[in-house]
């Protein structure tokens, strides 16, 4: 018998926020049909708007675990950036995360990563992480089956073991969840990492503003979204370097301090292969004597 329930501990994994919802919504709903039956149908109904609902809230932990604020207690913060690497964009952000002495985390994208892997290489060698953002941004991939899912992860961890990394930390496009996602997460040890902060640029699309929206915001324990994707134009290229070093800046002014991912939330969000060991994205913060 304890042989058994050992398996059977094994074999299955505990019960997501989403279905121990539905678990208690079905006993809730069970028991008011012997009130009255509309009362049923409205607990069920909510519970089902709430399924649809949930997926859109970054911060939702529904259908599985989301890291999307720091844990640390310091009046720290971290920077992340999804969509690169981008030719224009990623050598700029490298400058100044450089400038003001900064590591950050890059969200890639596995197409773009195949397609720019020197970008790649310069992300590792000023000693930023590199992460898991999707291979085609597919803001509804969340939604689609194990299968596709799984070979949409796999595939753009594929394109950075060629650079000795395994992503440990997944953000979903635009940080859409979904049922399937934990399953296959689980499968391949990663985590997802959401995000608290942003400034609902579209993607580099709305720049007016973007430094004031971040920090206005901001709060210890944040992380950071910001785009590495090139605006439309030239001039908005320009634009968006000066928002993205004012909010580097402003960090600074608030009281803050910029910390890697991997220590504001304290897990790793990537492993380089051949040393078996974790990036925490320290390699600017040790090498800041010597600068």
């Amino acid at each position: 018998m304890l042989k058994a329930v050992r398996k059977f501990g094994a074999n299955h994994r505990p019960l997501s926020a989403g279905e121990r919802i539905g678990c208690w919504s079905i006993l809730l709903a069970f028991l008011l049909a012997f009130v009255d039956i509309r009362l049923t149908l409205m607990v069920l109904a909510g519970f089902v708007v709430v399924c649809f609902a949930a997926p859109f809230f970054p911060a939702s932990n529904f259908y599985l675990p989301v890291v999307s604020r720091g844990s640390s207690g310091r009046k720290a913060v971290a920077l992340t950036f999804d969509d690169g690497p981008n030719p224009q964009t990623t050598p700029e952000l490298l400058r100044l995360l450089k400038k003001h002495r900064v590591a950050g985390t890059f969200f890639v994208n596995g197409r773009k990563a195949g397609l720019y892997p020197h970008l790649i290489e310069e992300i590792l060698s000023l000693g930023h992480c590199v992460a898991n953002h999707s291979y085609n941004h597919d803001v509804f991939m969340a939604f689609r089956s194990r299968q596709t899912v799984m070979r949409d992860i796999e595939a753009v961890q594929e394109v950075l073991r060629r650079h000795g990394i395994t992503p440990l930390a997944f953000r979903p496009p635009a940080g859409i969840t979904g049922p399937r996602l934990r399953e296959v997460l689980q499968s391949k040890g990663m985590f997802a990492v959401n995000f608290s902060c942003r400034a609902r640029d579209g993607g580099n699309r709305w720049l007016r503003h973007l430094s004031q929206k971040i920090l206005r915001r901001l709060r210890p324990d944040d992380i950071v979204l910001l785009h590495d994707i090139a605006p439309r134009s030239t001039a908005l290229l320009s634009l968006w370097v000066e928002e993205i070093d004012r909010v580097l800046e402003g960090i600074r002014t608030k009281g803050l301090v910029a910390l890697p991912l991997a220590e504001l939330i304290g897990r790793p969000v990537m492993m380089k292969i051949e040393e078996g060991d974790a990036c925490s994205g320290v390699l600017l913060a040790s090498e800041e004597t010597h600068m």
